[in-house]
């Protein structure tokens, strides 16, 4: 009988420790990617050189405010869930 409760437990400690190792690294990656995105302003002055226009640090600036809203919004969305 005390293999078998052995047995049981070290499954259940394995469930246990995926589950929440899942869930670690998750809130470890969203806090990192919204410390650092994966598009900064010289990326997009960058991008919108090779599209042919000259951006103004206005056009930079709002174009990073409305990818920081939308990643906001999105996080927001995700967690109400």
């Amino acid at each position: 009988m005390n293999t078998a409760l052995a047995i049981v437990l070290i499954i259940v400690a394995l469930i246990v420790g995926a589950v929440g190792g899942f869930f670690l690294a998750r809130q470890y990656m969203m806090k990192y990617l919204k410390e650092n995105p994966p598009i900064n302003e010289d990326m997009l002055r960058m991008m919108m050189t090779q599209m042919g226009r000259k951006p103004s640090e206005k056009q930079v600036r709002q174009v990073m405010s409305q990818m920081n809203k939308a990643t906001d919004q999105q996080l927001g969305k995700k967690n109400k869930k």
